[in-house]
């Protein structure tokens, strides 16, 4: 189902204007923009400081990056959102509480290199992506080849990704393209909530509502290893 244009949304995005970087494709089509477009994020600028910088790929209504900033204020983040609609609502959450330490991109993840300077990046976040369990949406995976390569040219040497996710399947799905693109796993978990990680856990409302249905969440940090 179509999700219903929000209400005023172009005056509400403008309302937000201050904490957005970018919004939708630069140029013609992804590609285009991914090979010929750049407008790298000069991070002291942006945030007036020379603080690390990590990243949410998939912010939904920005609860969990909202929570983060507030609990690492010694921090920056960039929340990424492709659906405007559901970004205006992180947008807003982080305004209306006041957050000096977040940003927003409202992009595809596969023109991130076009904003996000390489090797720039300490952590990313993949929050609940969506599976993609089907055979032909397999480059559709934010944990697919294709991304993990976009991942790697972030992240400094060292640099994690750390995943989340209710379905069991793409979580073995992840750990193995871990493995296949020079990560290093550690840190694996089957059961989040019944976890020594637990207490540090960032719950988001997806993840409430699965985990009160009684389905285990599954998360693991990927390290990139230093060549």
């Amino acid at each position: 189902m179509r999700m219903r244009r929000k209400r005023n949304l172009e005056p509400r995005m403008e309302a937000c204007a201050a904490l957005l970087i970018a919004r939708g494709k630069p140029c013609k089509n992804l590609k285009e923009a991914a090979e010929t477009f750049r407008a790298l994020t000069d991070y002291a600028a942006l945030f007036g400081n020379e603080a690390p910088v990590e990243l949410e790929v998939g912010c939904g209504n920005g609860k969990f990056i909202a929570e983060l900033a507030v609990r690492a204020p010694q921090r920056n983040y960039i929340a990424v959102e492709q659906c405007t609609n559901v970004i205006l609502t992180a947008m807003e959450r982080v305004r209306a509480e006041r957050i000096p330490n977040v940003r927003f991109l409202n992009v595809a993840a596969e023109i991130l290199p076009c904003y996000i300077p390489e090797r720039s990046v300490t952590r990313i976040y993949l929050n609940f992506s969506t599976p993609l369990p089907e055979a032909g949406r397999e480059k559709q995976r934010l944990t697919s080849d294709r991304f993990l390569a976009i991942y790697k040219r972030l992240l400094v040497p060292g640099g994690q990704i750390v995943q989340k996710t209710d379905s069991e399947a793409f979580f073995e799905y992840s750990l193995r393209k871990f493995g296949e693109n020079g990560f290093a796993v550690t840190d694996v978990t089957r059961d989040l909530h019944h976890s020594a990680y637990a207490a540090e856990n960032i719950i988001t409302e997806y993840e409430a509502n699965f985990s009160a249905k009684g389905m285990p969440i599954y998360r693991a940090v990927a390290v990139l290893k230093e060549e």
